[in-house]
């Protein structure tokens, strides 16, 4: 009787124990690397700059707050010290029809807003010393031509993690993030600024290697904006693919 009763107390603790204890993959605390590029911007949601690209190193933090069977909720924190934007520059072809017909073409020494080519017509008179006039007309198209990488750092301290089906090694998630991003010139043209707002969110697949360790891989929608604190907020909306190492206990 006394045997039974001991048993029958075992399996009613064991029942017991939480479900966040029983997770099989889940970290506490967790330590990752990673590295994130995108190749193009355009306007997905809110920015406006187009042909952007951004290539970024990083590590970050996450800390259990919540788990249960279905979902495992973490906090989630990123910083950056190596964000690196790149802006296309712009590029101009000049057919002068008059006083001679000639073709000048260049670099225009700064960041274009669109890359899509756009043609203006012009023609306006001079007046030279000798008193005489001369006409200049033709047409300036304007597209762009090469790039520019800027150096940045960032740092994302508002996050959160939410990784589903957490008892099995190949999890769905969902990321979201907001911070800001600082770079040694303006972003994504010259009147625009520095320091600017970021925010992000996406989602992935984290693969479990074993109880500790990690990789994830992952698509965010990442928006940059200077929240109207310079001359110009054109904003920049990347689609970005991320690859992460993570590990802790």
């Amino acid at each position: 009787m006394l045997t039974q009763v001991v048993l029958m107390g075992a399996v009613a603790g064991a029942q017991a124990v939480p479900a966040s204890q029983s997770l099989t993959y889940g970290r506490s605390n967790t330590f990752s690397i990673f590295s994130a590029y995108s190749g193009d911007s355009s306007h997905i949601l809110m920015g406006v700059a187009e042909n952007r690209r951004l290539l970024e190193f990083g590590v970050a933090y996450g800390r259990k707050l919540y788990a249960n069977g279905i979902v495992n909720w973490q906090y989630n924190g990123e910083l950056l010290p190596v964000a690196l934007e790149s802006d296309p520059l712009g590029y101009f072809v000049n057919h002068q029809t008059s006083p001679t017909v000639a073709t000048y073409s260049g670099n225009l020494g700064y960041a274009e807003l669109g890359c899509a080519p756009v043609t203006d017509v012009y023609d306006f008179t001079l007046n030279n010393a000798d008193g005489s006039k001369t006409t200049y007309s033709g047409t300036q198209t304007n597209s762009c031509h090469d790039r520019r990488w800027t150096i940045g750092e960032a740092f994302s301290p508002a996050g959160f993690q939410w990784n589903f089906m957490p008892r099995r090694k190949l999890q769905p998630f969902f990321i979201a993030h907001g911070g800001y991003m600082y770079t040694t010139q303006p972003i994504p043209i010259a009147s625009a600024g520095s320091f600017n707002f970021t925010f992000d969110f996406g989602a992935g697949l984290e693969l479990y290697r074993s109880k500790s360790k990690s990789v994830r891989a992952e698509y965010r929608f990442h928006h940059i904006s200077n929240h109207n604190t310079a001359n110009q907020n054109p904003g920049i909306d990347n689609g970005l693919f991320q690859v992460t190492y993570s590990f802790g206990r």
